[in-house]
């Protein structure tokens, strides 16, 4: 689709607001249409007595492509974010008790580490994370940054002469390749964690997903000061300079067609406003960055669904979670700004999370950040902030959290448990005397407030049949003029991905089906006259 559209964006994530921003930058006319008072979805924020909490993404991970959209939108990431690298970039507890690792932010460091623990692992880590790099340069390449509306690129000689790493890289699990080169448990689960955040579990994650320990183990990890919340206000900022026109308290109840079963095609929105009035915006062109799931089964009638009910019954939400929010009075020297927390049994904690008999493990594989270590802001003086994830089966049964304990049973009993095993995992007897503010989420709780799929956490679980091709596409069969930006269509899950699912959305209108990374900065190809 050519020529200047208008463009309806249903969703104020970072996903929607990307793709609002970048699509106006390229000459056409939006308007984004947020359900919640703010923008930000999964990225949100909570303050309550001097303390701010981001209730999202909390880790700041491939720097590039933070970089490459900022400078897509005319600006730098330098001008738009104050960058800070945490070092160390996490640290590990283990659940048989030897003392913990602290992961660093230089490389040679993180060798040493390795070696420290088992003799040959860091020359083993040398190996593992050139590869790593060589994966993610193929990625970037090849998937990341491509719409597979053509499979021309995949028919590069440069990638057909990599179609047999390619395939052991996409059969081949996670936990099973770090397993041949290292043999301690610890770190192994280092090599493995990344999974976890791509909502699935090692032993069901391609390894080809080794590409993200090149991330954190050789480029290190950064943190956003003012936390994430400030990099959805810049995004936010520069969607509106380049003309969106951002409303919230818009909840959309349908998405507008014409044109019959054969040939329809979208036509806008409706959605009730803050008002509580029903309204409609005329758009030629739709993206939807909300979730898919409630995308297809609520906002189309059944006979325009590419994505029906029947498909979603085969497909793997990821991970729910229990996130519990603590102020803390006095210093948690025991904990860094990010503290990861691992079963020594991962497979039997996967097992309660994923299998088939689904329940919330005791103790549980959990992670805990603490950004007061690093910004000042986000706690009154004397005290620190805490938040603490707990993955569990993507099941709205578990129900809500609440404040001060008064969310559902099992939320509260988890938050009491991981509250538990962090104190007596990290040597901090006297933690739950210590809180001063507490409030829990449970799955139930992203269900309601951002339309997740089962309560899902994350997005679609990065599994073989739901990654790079094999993930939903970003343009609906059924309706032409209807797009998907976000967690649950391609490339994936966090923040990096929902950047790029914004660029795939122009590359869609535009008819570029390259694997690359569109050219900086972004020239209008509606209006070209419009950039200098």
């Amino acid at each position: 689709m050519t020529g200047s559209h208008r463009v309806a964006v249903i969703g104020g994530g970072i996903a929607g607001l990307a793709t609002a921003a970048l699509l106006a930058r390229d000459g056409h006319e939006v308007t984004l249409l947020e359900q919640a008072g703010v923008v930000g979805g999964r990225a949100g924020v909570w303050e309550h007595d001097g303390f701010r909490f981001d209730t999202g993404p909390s880790w700041y991970l491939m720097p590039e492509v933070f970089d490459h959209f900022f400078a897509l939108m005319g600006t730098s990431t330098a001008e738009q974010l104050d960058l800070v690298t945490l070092d160390p970039g996490y640290r590990v507890y283990s659940e048989d008790g030897p003392p913990p690792l602290d992961v660093r932010a230089d490389g040679a460091a993180n060798r040493a580490l390795f070696e420290s623990v088992e003799q040959g692992a860091g020359a083993a880590l040398d190996r593992y994370l050139a590869r790593a790099r060589e994966t993610y340069r193929m990625a970037v390449s090849t998937f990341l940054y491509g719409t597979f509306a053509s499979f021309r690129p995949l028919l590069s000689r440069s990638v057909l002469r990599r179609a047999g790493r390619l395939a052991r890289l996409l059969l081949e699990p996670l936990d099973r390749y770090a397993a041949g080169f290292v043999r301690d448990v610890r770190l192994r689960q280092i090599l493995g964690y990344p999974a976890v955040f791509l909502g699935t579990s090692p032993d069901r994650a391609p390894s080809m997903y080794s590409l993200m320990s090149h991330l954190d183990l050789d480029d290190g990890v950064r943190y956003p000061m003012g936390g994430f919340t400030a990099l959805i206000e810049r995004v936010a900022a520069l969607a509106a300079d380049a003309g969106v026109r951002i409303v919230t308290g818009a909840r959309v109840t349908a998405i507008r067609t014409t044109g019959g079963r054969s040939g329809a095609r979208a036509a806008g929105v409706s959605y009730v406003g803050a008002s509580g009035t029903m309204r409609e915006l005329d758009a030629d062109v739709v993206v939807s960055a909300a979730d898919l799931h409630h995308t297809e089964t609520q906002l189309l009638p059944p006979h325009l669904r590419t994505h029906p009910e029947r498909v979603w019954e085969k497909r793997n939400p990821g991970p729910g979670a229990v996130l519990v929010m603590l102020g803390v009075r006095g210093s948690l020297p025991q904990l860094t700004h990010h503290t990861l927390f691992f079963t020594t049994d991962w497979a039997a904690n996967f097992e309660r999370i994923y299998g088939s008999e689904p329940g919330i493990p005791d103790p549980a594989s959990l992670y805990v950040c603490k950004p007061s270590e690093t910004d000042p802001g986000v706690a009154p003086a004397g005290h620190e902030n805490l938040f603490v994830l707990v993955p569990v089966p993507a099941d709205v049964s578990i129900g809500s959290g609440g404040l001060e304990g008064g969310g559902d049973r099992l939320v509260e009993r988890t938050a009491d448990a991981a509250i538990a095993q962090v104190a007596a995992w990290a040597g901090i007897p006297d933690l739950a005397d210590r809180i001063v503010l507490r409030r829990t989420v449970g799955p139930e709780d992203f269900a309601r407030d951002v339309n997740a799929w089962s309560g899902g956490a994350l997005g679609l679980a990065h599994t073989l049949r739901q990654s790079a091709f094999f993930r939903p596409g970003n343009a609906s069969a059924r309706v032409e003029g209807l797009y998907y930006a976000g967690s649950s269509t391609i490339p994936g899950i966090g923040l990096p991905m929902c950047l790029i699912s914004a660029e795939l959305v122009v590359k869609r209108l535009r008819g570029d089906v390259t694997a690359t990374p569109l050219p900086e900065p972004l020239v209008s190809a509606a209006r070209p006259e419009r950039v200098p």
